[in-house]
């Protein structure tokens, strides 16, 4: 008589065990699929980065049959700010003039009243005021380290080279990728051929645009001679300026990446919204008017964070330095990536390793304060 019954049951049982261990499988599914992933991710991260750490302790030796590695503790770093490696990394210093300790009192009254402003304010916290206080530390360094190598008698750098790389090529590649975006969303005859045309940079090389702009910029028997000769700066030896030949390198690199922020750009500007835009323009505001109190704040989370994506990019710049100008004049167009490149080369493999990690250290700490300073307060965050 119960014999239906308990077989329903156990046919019940079975079900709900099933259920269960679908269930169980499907809440693992994440971890299944994902984790070897990650751990693929994070094996060929962590290991370079463990492995350089300790070269950046050692001197490499080449001997019989193989190699030694002689730890030496902090001396490869030494050699960068006090040793040898000093004029390569940090730059030639000059005396001090009075244009330099004037920009060195500005800095530090500027980062006392941005630490006043903080302090006084409620959102103030631990994390914070520190936080502030390694931006500001590395601020008064770069400053300190600019007013002193800057100048006559001075020379930069592959650390003040490359913040110069970093800082002029990013400003003008975001400068003029917004206003050729803005430009194609007006109203123009050939706005999608000039999207096309303005996209194609991106598709190129590095190696092949440093290339192209070598050959551009040959004053003698490039391309643009003859219109260097007309306009009568024919025979410029660009490459032996220091400065002519490091905006060279900005002039290509923006060249290069202008396409990747009049893409993104682009896209923010066309997604704003057009009835805002249409209010203002009724209520009789000017176009300057309508980009700075409409425009400009839908678009300024996209905007900071395409500048964040090529601050990350731009500290990394090697292919043109290293084909335009081969580091020269010198040392001074040499980015602290190339400077990395020439010590592996040489077979420093320790200095190469200091240096690579001076670099994660300086973009680290540029892009986190970027970040927590102009990307979430463009998102409405609090930083």
């Amino acid at each position: 008589m119960n014999t239906p019954s308990h077989a329903s049951s156990v046919v019940t049982n079975e079900r709900g065990s099933r259920a269960r261990v679908a269930n169980w499988l499907d809440r693992q599914a994440p971890f299944v699929f994902v984790l070897p992933t990650v751990l693929l991710i994070l094996a060929f991260s962590i290991f370079p980065l463990v492995t350089s750490a300790y070269l950046s302790l050692t001197r490499f030796e080449l001997g019989e049959g193989g190699y030694q590695l002689t730890f030496t503790g902090l001396r490869n770093y030494v050699r960068l700010f006090s040793g040898s490696q000093q004029y390569h990394f940090t730059g030639v210093f000059r005396a001090p003039g009075i244009i330099s300790i004037a920009t060195i009192v500005i800095a530090w009254l500027a980062v006392l009243v941005w630490f006043y402003r903080y302090l006084a304010s409620e959102r103030r916290s631990v994390m914070g005021t520190l936080g502030r206080l390694i931006a500001a530390a590395a601020f008064l360094a770069l400053v300190w380290l600019a007013a002193n190598t800057l100048g006559g008698g001075g020379a930069l750098g592959s650390l003040m080279v490359t913040i110069f790389y970093v800082v002029l090529g990013v400003a003008l590649q975001f400068l003029i990728g917004l206003g050729l975006a803005y430009l194609c969303t007006l109203p123009l005859v050939g706005g999608r051929f000039f999207r096309l045309l303005f996209f194609l940079p991106l598709m190129v090389t590095p190696v092949g645009i440093a290339y192209m702009f070598r050959m551009m910029a040959d004053t003698s028997v490039g391309p643009l001679a003859p219109v260097w000769s007309w306009l009568g700066l024919g025979q410029i030896a660009w490459a032996a300026d220091p400065w002519l030949a490091r905006l060279v390198v900005v002039i290509g690199d923006t060249w290069q990446w202008v396409p990747f922020m009049f893409l993104v750009m682009l896209a923010a500007l066309e997604g704003t919204s057009r009835e805002q835009i249409e209010a203002a323009q009724l209520d009789g505001a000017s176009a300057w008017r309508v980009f700075r109190d409409v425009t400009w704040p839908s678009i300024a989370p996209v905007a900071a964070s395409a500048v964040l994506i090529r601050l990350i990019e731009a500290f990394k710049i090697v292919d043109l330095p290293n084909v335009l100008t081969n580091g020269g004049p010198g040392i001074a167009t040499e980015s602290m990536t190339l400077h990395a490149f020439i010590e592996w080369r040489a077979l420093n493999l320790g200095g190469a390793s200091a240096v690579a990690y001076m670099l994660f250290f300086v973009s680290t700490i540029a892009c986190v304060s970027f970040f927590q300073f102009v990307v979430r307060r463009a998102r409405g965050d609090q930083a």
